[in-house]
């Protein structure tokens, strides 16, 4: 009796496969095409969430050259700031919370106004 192994395809072009049982492709060409096709979709997700914390740090740094002002938060929303992406978060004894994209960062305040600072070389110690 002759037992019949089951087929066994490429992951990229679903050719039959040859050789080694534990292959999975059937060539070079199509090992990198799986991979960069595989690697493609997690890097538009990066790439996506990377546009707005670039973005988020541009706005900031350009409204904020001196390392600290106050301002509304509709001024933040009408240049297309993202509250909801940050890079780190900042907690004081008292329980005040700064969000920071890279070393700039923002404490939402009452009345809709926001107080810009920029990190000092203090914090960054402590967040490394």
């Amino acid at each position: 009796m002759e037992t019949s192994k089951p087929l066994r395809a490429c992951l990229e072009c679903e050719e039959e496969l040859q050789g080694r049982s534990d292959k999975k492709f059937c060539d070079d060409a199509c090992r990198t095409a799986y991979n960069n096709k595989k690697k493609a979709r997690t890097s538009l997700y990066l790439r996506k969430v990377n546009r707005v914390l670039a973005r988020n740090y541009k706005i900031l740094c350009q409204l904020n050259p001196k390392g600290k002002t106050r301002l509304a938060r509709e001024q933040l929303l009408q240049r297309g700031f993202n509250f909801n992406f940050f890079t780190n978060l900042y907690e004081t004894q008292s329980g005040t919370r700064y969000f920071f994209v890279y070393e700039q960062g923002y404490l939402l305040l009452p009345e809709d106004q926001v107080a810009l600072v920029r990190q000092k070389d203090y914090l960054k110690e402590r967040l490394l």
